[in-house]
Parts: C-alpha cells; sequence; structure tokens
C-alpha cells in the first residue's frame, strides 16, 4: 500500500504551488488597489497625497508611514513602480503569504519612518517605491537566512539583475526619495532575519533518500526533493 502514497516532495511542492497561486492573487489585487487609489486622487488633484503623505517631522502625518505607499504623484510614478513591485512582491510572497503581510508591515514601518525622521521639512513623502526597495533586500538575502538553495540561486540573480536600484538609494540621489529607498532596505533585510524559517535547519533528513543523506550535494538533492523532482 505504501507505493500509493504521495511522497513528501510532492506534497512540499504542491504546497509551494499553491502558495505561489496565492502570492499571484494577492500582488494582482495589491496593485489593483493602489491604482484604484491612484484614479480617486487623479480625480482630485492629488488631495490624498497632500493630506496623507508623510510630512517629516510633523507628527499629524504619522499614520502616513502607512498609507502613503498607496499614494503617487503621477501616473508616471505609479507607473514606474508598479511592474518591479509585482515582481519582487509576488517572490517575496510565493513561499508564504501571512509571512509576506508581517514583512510589508515592517518594510512600510521602515521606510515610512526613514522618511520622517530625516526627511526635508515641508516637504510629502508618497509612493510604493520603498516597498519595492524591501522586498528586493528580503528576495536577496532571504535565501541565505534560510539556507535554502533555490531562494538563493533567485537571490543572486536578481540582485546581478537589479543590482542598479542601489543607486536610488545613497545620499545625494537625485530627483528620489532616497531615504525611503534606504530604510525600505533596511526594513527588507531585517525583515529576511526575523521572518527566517527557523525550523529548516532543525529538520530532521529522515524523508530523504539514504544515498541522499550522505551525498556532499545534499542540499541540492533536498530542494529537487521538496519540488517533486527526484
Amino acid at each position: 500500500m505504501s507505493g500509493l502514497g504521495i511522497g513528501s516532495g510532492q506534497v512540499d511542492a504542491q504546497r509551494i504551488l499553491a502558495e505561489a497561486r496565492k502570492a499571484f492573487f494577492v500582488m494582482l489585487g495589491l496593485l489593483a488597489l493602489i491604482w484604484a487609489v491612484q484614479v480617486v486622487n487623479w480625480a482630485n488633484d492629488y488631495a490624498l497625497s497632500r493630506h496623507h503623505g508623510i510630512g517629516p517631522g510633523e507628527v499629524s502625518t504619522l499614520p502616513g508611514v502607512f498609507t502613503a505607499t498607496f499614494l503617487h504623484w503621477s501616473w508616471q510614478h505609479i507607473e514606474a513602480n508598479s511592474g518591479p513591485l509585482f515582481v519582487f512582491g509576488f517572490l517575496a510572497a510565493y513561499r508564504g503569504v501571512a509571512r509576506f503581510l508581517g514583512l510589508s508591515v515592517l518594510v512600510m514601518a521602515g521606510c515610512g519612518l526613514a522618511a520622517w525622521v530625516f526627511g526635508d521639512h515641508g516637504t510629502r513623502a508618497v509612493g510604493a517605491s520603498g516597498l519595492v526597495y524591501g522586498y528586493f533586500a528580503y528576495v536577496v538575502l532571504r535565501g541565505l537566512f534560510d539556507r535554502h538553495l533555490i531562494d538563493s540561486l533567485i537571490g543572486v540573480v536578481m540582485a546581478g539583475s537589479y543590482a542598479y536600484l542601489l543607486t536610488a538609494a545613497v545620499p545625494g540621489a537625485p530627483g528620489v526619495g532616497w531615504l525611503g529607498h534606504l530604510g525600505g532596505l533596511v526594513g527588507g533585510a531585517v525583515g529576511a532575519w526575523v521572518f527566517r524559517d527557523r525550523g529548516r535547519r532543525a529538520a530532521p533528513e529522515g524523508g530523504l533518500p539514504a544515498r541522499t543523506r550522505d551525498n556532499p550535494r545534499a542540499a541540492l538533492h533536498k530542494e529537487l526533493d521538496e519540488l517533486g523532482l527526484l
């Protein structure tokens, strides 16, 4: 009868695919919400951005730490953020939507507080770019903290492909809210540590074939087994 059972690798692969589907629809919903808010914002001459953005040093605008992400100053602004937000957001969410939601709150706090504490007085900081930078940092570092081969490879590819983003997160970056970007990077890096998969290192390897456990390439075999490829 054991031959009719479903292997642990196949079960894990099915779970990952289910979470990936959730991640896709979560990001689709998030983008739809941001674009819907943009339509209302545009129709009211961007009053939402003026009233609910982050005003550095202004106590009354502290709630903007969590609302500014959904606001933008122009159609070009939201268009520039939407693509990277979907890509990095999906990669950050595909292994667990609940963890992703906690990460999002942490990143919004990081980029929002950085702009509120250190930003120029008299300005209004809005935009989802801080969230983009937070997800980017999380995706790049998650595999290292989790010791997860597939996620580490994804992180390397993303780091190599989008390293230019870091040029807009340094002091003096022209025309951008670099403080929010830097705060987002810090929030994402902290999130990769806080939300790391603590159970992976202690997990027994009894589910792996004996030939795999003693193999120097055991990590690769384990990843393939989880994806149902062994």
